[in-house]
């Protein structure tokens, strides 16, 4: 039987990939996405398979509407961005904290089992340990981070409080197709890889040997399935990554292999709020969740070049 869905968030980029892998098995599904930041053209292919509500999840009587019959809730929705919220930390808190909150407490009354929510790494800070495990104290630098831990938090609480089944996947750094490079607050690899392949430089905020634990699309939207089924998981929290990372450097060299020639790099100061390095121990999510990672990141990038080059 189809199971009847909700994504928030699911025009932006990872909430459009999770809505197409949802239509692609079968699922009903429906969106809700104040289109802020998110685009119609990322569900342009499967418009007429979904049921899209344009409305911000802080609005109580579309979040009502929107959960009518949902038995799966994937919360996405979030305003994204470190430097976005150190310039207007309110927006900030309201969109990833009281949203949350609010669909929270909408989801309970409406009796939907499950809620997967779109937790992040950025919860570690910058402590030195390295894999970062669930385990460690969260250590948040920025208010996006803060409100990310604070929806995080929320989410645990109603699966103790309110038996509503919550699951937390913290992300690292997610990337693939339909991410957008055009933004102020654009994601570092849609900026390295547009710019290669419009033969222009890139931009590196300190000296590049910070290191991601990059995550491609397909391997994120994957977990994000197995959280939504998985057996005794409520109030749990996952990271979602591949174990292992690349530093900045390394990653410009790559995209230069890729699309063949030397890409230009300029470096300016590190930014407030950057983690230096970020690493992540997805044995937990491996275990629980039955999450593999199947998609490597030199494969991830391969493919979002090729994306990203066929746009052109």
């Amino acid at each position: 039987m189809p199971t009847p869905c909700l994504v928030t968030g699911g025009a932006g980029f990872i909430g459009s990939s999770l809505v197409r892998a949802l239509v692609a098995r079968g699922d009903r599904v429906r969106v809700i996405d104040d289109l802020s930041s998110g685009r119609r053209e990322n569900l342009a292919d499967i418009g007429k398979d979904i049921e899209l509500i344009e409305a911000d999840i802080c609005d109580e009587a579309a979040l009502a509407g929107a959960l009518d019959g949902i038995e799966l809730v994937f919360h996405e929705a979030a305003v994204p961005s470190v430097p976005r919220s150190l310039a207007d930390p309110l927006r900030s808190h309201q969109a990833n904290a009281t949203g949350t909150l609010k669909l929270l407490q909408a989801a309970k009354r409406a009796g939907v089992r499950r809620l997967v929510y779109a937790a992040s790494s950025s919860a570690y800070g910058d402590t030195p340990t390295l894999p970062k495990v669930e385990t460690m104290r969260p250590m948040p630098l920025s208010p996006y981070a803060v409100s990310k831990l604070a929806g995080e938090h929320y989410c645990q609480v109603f699966a103790g409080a309110y038996g509503l089944e919550t699951v937390c996947l913290r992300y690292f750094n997610v990337f693939g197709p339909h991410q957008d490079p055009e933004s102020e607050y654009a994601a570092v690899i849609p900026r390295f890889v547009t710019a290669a392949l419009g033969g222009q430089g890139v931009t590196i905020y300190g000296d590049g040997t910070q290191s991601r634990d990059f995550c491609f699309i397909d391997n994120t939207v994957e977990a994000n399935l197995a959280a939504g089924a998985a057996p005794g998981v409520s109030g749990g929290v996952f990271n979602v990554a591949c174990g292992a990372a690349i530093n900045l450097n390394d990653v410009v060299k790559l995209v230069g292999a890729i699309v063949g020639h030397d890409v230009p790099v300029t470096y300016v100061p590190g930014r407030v709020g950057d983690v230096k390095h970020s690493l992540a121990d997805i044995t937990a999510a491996r275990e629980r969740l039955d999450y593999r990672a199947t998609i490597s990141f030199a494969e991830g990038l391969r493919r979002t070049v090729a994306w990203y080059a066929g746009r052109r």
